[in-house]
């Protein structure tokens, strides 16, 4: 996944987050966010099941209530 379309799925999500009806819950399941820049990011309820975060920057991005399961 490029870091361009992983901005628009954080840009739809923050949306959801929002409760804006053009918004979509992030489904980053199976993707590869390996060397991905999350700074900041709000993946609140996201769904990363066997995602890929290796040597993801992740400083300050809001995992919470998502779901992590067999992410790496």
């Amino acid at each position: 996944m490029t870091q361009e379309e992983l901005n628009k799925v954080l840009e739809l999500h923050q949306k959801w987050l929002n409760g804006i009806k053009t918004g979509k819950k992030a489904d980053l399941s199976g993707a590869d966010l390996s060397e991905a820049n999350l700074f900041g990011a709000n993946l609140s309820g996201a769904n990363l099941t066997r995602a890929d975060l290796s040597r993801a920057y992740l400083s300050g991005a809001d995992l919470s209530r998502a779901n992590l399961s067999k992410t790496d």
